[in-house]
This record gives structure tokens, sequence and C-alpha cells, in this order.
């Protein structure tokens, strides 16, 4: 884990390499998998919204592969789905429309890796999202070596609007309410 400190502003450039449009959008009609939505904001220390920051998701696919040459089950891999995507942090946050992971070998739960870009780090951050509806997470070994009352801020809450489950990750860069962050 680190502790986000201060440093000099080298941003915001984000929206540059936003302007193809969506990189949000990691599923085709063909994926396999259950459709989901992740949202949430990237909040400052004060828990104000962070509105020039970029978001990053790597993720396998419904049955835990990667396509990927370093994946060495690439071949199994879903071709119709992207893996990873990228999501400005405007107005009312940010949001990817995805699949729920499959779990990957040698871990027992799905998670998603982020990156968070933003004015005022030199590097950028990285986290894990991890799904409130899995029982298994009492058995991720990085989940627990993080101070249970930390825990919280790794775990995506499910919430329900329509046919798509939406699981909400705010994502807070400093104070009481700090995301975990692991060094790069």
């Amino acid at each position: 884990m680190s502790i986000q400190t201060g440093s000099q502003t080298v941003g915001p450039y984000f929206r540059i390499g936003m302007i193809r449009g969506g990189e949000n959008t990691l599923v085709q009609d063909e994926t396999v998998g259950q459709r989901i939505y992740i949202k949430g904001q990237l909040l400052d220390g004060d828990g104000q919204p962070v509105n020039d920051g970029c978001i990053e998701i790597w993720q396998a696919d419904a049955q835990g592969y990667f396509n990927h040459p370093a994946d060495p089950n690439q071949a199994q891999a879903d071709p119709n789905f992207r893996g990873f995507g990228r999501s400005e942090t405007l107005g009312a946050g940010f949001w990817f429309k995805t699949i729920k992971p499959g779990v990957i070998a040698g871990a027992p739960t799905p998670y998603i890796n982020v990156r968070v870009f933003s004015r005022g780090m030199l590097i950028h951050a990285l986290t894990r999202l991890y799904f409130s509806d899995e029982s298994a997470n009492a058995d991720d070994p990085l989940l627990n070596s993080v101070p249970p009352e930390r825990r919280a801020t790794l775990i995506a809450q499910r919430q329900e609007f329509g046919d798509v489950p939406t699981y909400r990750f705010d994502i807070h860069l400093q104070g009481d309410k700090e995301t975990v962050f692991f060094n790069p």
C-alpha cells in the first residue's frame, strides 16, 4: 500500500486521450458474460469530485482469461471482449459498461484492476475493485492483507437499476475514506 502525497501538477491533459469516445464500453453484442455497469466518482481529500481525471480498468473475460499474449490461455479468451477501458471523470463521475469477470487461475474471487490518473499525481495510482456479492472475497490474499477497517474502500457495492446490475465504486484520493492503493 502507498500513501498519496502532494506533488507538482502535471495535467490536466486526459481529455486529449478521450477524443475517440467509447473507451468505457468494453463489450459488443457477441461478448459472453453477465453485463454490468461500474459507476463512481473520483474524489479529493475534501470529498469533492475531481472532474479532470482518468480511470482505466483491465480485467479478465467471463471465463477468467485475458486476451493478451502474457496470458497462457489467450487462445481461449473471448475475442469479442476488450478487457481494457478508460473513462474520464467528468460531471457525475466515471462509468464502464463491461461484464462481471470470471475468476482468474490462482485467484479465489473475481476482481478488476484499476489505475487512477489525476492532476497533481506524478505517478498513477493502482487499486483493485472487488464485488460486494462475492462470498469468496474472504479468501482473497491481497484483500486480506489490507487492514479490516480499510477493505471496504476496495469493494464495489451492487445496486439494482433496471436489468443490468450496477456496481458503485467511489475512489477517494486522500482523507479519512482514502481508497487503498498498491505500489506499482
